[in-house]
């Protein structure tokens, strides 16, 4: 635990504990998870559906408008609704429609969480408007300047309300068992195109004005909002991609078997349940690879390989539409029932579009990065198990290794104990008995002991249920991925290390995930001697890769040797790219370097302003001290 994490855990237990408690007792009478990371009542009083009117202000970096919030009493004796806020302004709020403002009650914030927002309702109150605007430093939005985008005419506005953030633009029930439905009217400046995980339109609106639906319940942490200078392509009857003008069409191009993957996602799992399945292509300071928006995947610029090596993002968001968004996990301590699911789910998907080959070398890479963040974490800690406890934490700081990676063996261990026809049967109606709703992982762990394990008491022992979820570390027996895709791979690694030059090497038609396993295993001692750097490097133009997968792989290797003609090429990716999985090990790498960390604090300090909140504060601690003149733009 970081010293943030720590501080944020000890203000919790210290200033919401009696709260928790109270919330935790309703919730379980219930039947309901408490969910540690929200203020929010749903076991008394559940909010089902929310109504946005919001104007979109760029030169003041914020949102202003209303919230109408559409009640569900749970409890009948229940006399106040539980909201969760964090850095909103609150200027009014109003029942079912009267022009009297009611009484509200903000408590003290807490770091990471926010403040709760309690409001005294009418015994029949059923709807509550909520008057509000959010600060510049809103977590969940990012404003980019002209600069800052592919097209440097107009500013650009998105949103990253996943795991927490929903409620520092929307005041809500923030937490993963709670779902609404939602409508919104946003108002934007009439050059820009506004969007949402919603119904979009494909064109620009003459004033400005857009109207939003989402007619399926979803949770907030999937509430979405993009607004830029942007086009659209379509991908197919029900696919679609959105992107910068000079983006557009390098993205249709690269997205073209998006349909073919909705198919083969039908195919395996049932109907996709969201009419529409569209991509929106963020500027590179987009902190995440893709988030699963509703209707609309928002994704990082870097998956624009150009030869659709990296499309395994769309599929796992795509997966995203059954494992997370259809069945959402019902607090962030289930976490790896959105995620490893997903992550076994894009496997299959690209398995039946691209061949088990190049699944398994995908696996064969994630297998060895859990293992490494096991290793580095201890076989025993509770860090790695499935079932997480994130109480008093920031659950964007949740294990992706084990969530991702455990969570993805796991289920490939249960399709390989029952075989995988009774195990894709077991999901496909997993999938439909649960469709928009949330789950436990003890729930899941029930169902499936229930239909699945209790008619095969060998199979149950073999499954190891237990020891997968509820202990650390990897269990034996965990699958062992083999790609000859890789073995290819292999074998040129032998000739490197007897000498051939690198030019001599049999590397023509190589994909990504090839090239990763070449770097990663480079021969010799660590780290990989300059001279031998500068043979590959003249021999595959490695520090001239546009391939920012196999870019920051060849990052790694030269800042560990200190090759010094490849740091201006990773000042230029540092200062362009904001996508934590890479721009964090960079950092992280460079700060172990005699002479890296001057140069990591040098190029953070110009890099910092274009970077997402959530990037910045990831960042701040491994890069402190940051250059005196710098102020932080989250208060998180």
């Amino acid at each position: 635990m970081t010293r943030r994490m720590l501080g944020a855990a000890l203000v919790l237990l210290v200033t919401v504990g009696g709260t928790a408690r109270a919330a935790g007792a309703a919730d379980a009478a219930a039947g309901l998870p408490t969910d540690p990371h929200s203020f929010g009542r749903p076991a008394e009083i559940a909010v089902r559906h929310l109504d946005l009117d919001l104007t979109v202000d760029f030169a003041a970096r914020r949102l202003a408008g209303s919230a109408t919030l559409k009640l569900e009493r749970i409890s009948p004796s229940a006399t106040t609704l539980h909201l969760d806020t964090r850095d909103l302004e609150i200027s009014a709020v109003h029942l079912d429609g009267s022009a009297a403002a009611a009484p509200f009650q903000l408590a003290p914030a807490v770091p990471i969480f926010g403040q709760e927002l309690t409001i005294a309702l009418a015994p029949g109150t059923q709807r509550v408007r909520i008057d509000y605007r959010t600060r510049p430093e809103a977590a969940a939005l990012q404003w980019l300047t002209p600069a800052q985008t592919a097209g440097g005419k107009h500013p650009f506005l998105f949103t990253q309300s996943q795991a927490i953030l929903a409620r520092t633009w929307v005041p809500c029930q923030d937490s993963p068992g709670v779902r609404m439905t939602y409508s919104a009217t946003v108002h934007v400046p009439k050059e820009l195109l506004a969007l949402m995980s919603a119904t979009n339109p494909t064109a620009r609106s003459a004033d400005g004005t857009y109207h939003f639906e989402m007619t399926h319940p979803i949770p907030s942490y999937l509430l979405a909002l993009a607004v830029g200078d942007l086009e659209f392509r379509s991908l197919g009857t029900r696919s679609g991609v959105y992107a910068e003008p000079s983006v557009v069409g390098k993205a249709a191009w690269e997205f073209a078997d998006t349909e073919k993957m909705i198919a083969a996602a039908e195919k395996l799992y049932g109907p996709y349940r969201w009419e529409r399945y569209d991509l929106l292509v963020l500027p590179p300071s987009f902190p995440f690879g893709g988030m699963e928006n509703p209707r609309l995947t928002f994704a990082t610029p870097t998956i624009l390989a150009g030869d659709r090596s990296l499309v395994s993002l769309v599929a796992h968001e795509l997966a995203h539409s059954w494992s997370g968004n259809l069945v959402t996990s019902a607090t962030w301590n289930d976490f790896w029932l959105n995620e490893g699911f997903t992550n076994y789910f894009e496997s299959r998907i690209m398995e039946a579009i691209y061949g088990r080959d190049f699944s398994e070398m995908q696996a064969q890479l994630s297998k060895r990065e859990l293992e490494e963040f096991v290793r580095e974490t201890g076989a025993t800690s509770r860090e790695t198990w499935l079932y997480l406890d994130l109480a008093g934490r920031d659950p964007d700081d949740a294990p992706g290794a084990i969530v991702y990676d455990k969570g993805y063996f796991f289920l490939r261990h249960l399709e390989e104990t029952v075989g995988r026809e009774r195990w894709d049967k077991f999901l496909h109606d997993y999938f439909s008995a649960h469709a928009f709703h949330s789950m436990t992982t003890a729930g899941f762990v029930a169902e499936l002991q229930a239909k699945l394990l209790a008619a095969d008491a060998a199979a149950a022992a073999r499954a190891d249920v237990q020891a997968w979820i509820y202990g650390p570390g990897l269990p034996a027996g965990i699958a062992a991925p083999s790609s000859p895709a890789f073995q290819k791979v292999d074998a040129e690694l032998a000739r490197l290390a007897a000498g051939t030059p690198p030019a001599q090497l049999a590397t023509a038609g190589w994909v990504t995930q090839q090239w990763q396993q070449f770097l990663r295993n480079l021969p010799g001692p660590a780290p990989v001697a300059t001279e031998r750097l500068a043979a590959l490097d003249a021999a595959f133009d490695f520090t001239g890769s546009g391939n920012a997968e196999i870019a920051v792989d060849w990052f790694q290797r030269a800042i560990a040797a200190g090759y010094k003609p490849a740091y201006p090429a990773i000042e230029r990716f540092l200062l362009s790219v904001g996508r934590r999985k890479f721009i964090g090990p960079l950092y992280a790498s460079l700060a172990k370097t005699p002479n890296g960390l001057a140069f990591a604090r040098e190029v953070y300090t110009r890099a910092r302003p274009g970077y997402h909140p959530l990037a910045q504060l990831s960042l701040d601690g491994l890069l402190a001290p940051l250059a005196p003149t710098q102020t932080p733009q989250s208060k998180s």
